[in-house]
């Protein structure tokens, strides 16, 4: 009885790392993310997102202030002109 039980555990604690690591296979594509999929991020993921979009253009990171205008600026463009098919990378940031 107690090998049974001890294959239960195991068997519930392989599931749950397997289950677990489903989530951390989201991958951030920066600029090629759509309106479609940044509309549905959380704040700290869109943050993400143009983060790594501004670190592409530029090869180096933004200030704070850069990344936070840059935000705002592509949710408008993804709530506005942008189509779900829309690249952040789209919006005019000129």
């Amino acid at each position: 009885m107690k090998r049974l039980g001890l294959t239960i555990v195991t068997a519930f604690t392989a599931l749950a790392f397997l289950l677990s690591g489903c989530s951390a296979g989201v991958i951030n594509k920066g600029g090629d993310t759509t309106c479609k999929e940044y509309n549905g991020l959380e704040d700290n993921k869109q943050r993400d997102a143009v983060e790594k979009m501004i670190k592409d253009r530029k090869s180096e990171e933004g200030s704070n202030l850069e990344v936070s205008a840059v935000q705002v600026s592509v949710g408008a463009f993804c709530k506005t002109v942008g189509k779900d098919s829309s690249k952040i990378s789209e919006a005019d940031l000129s």
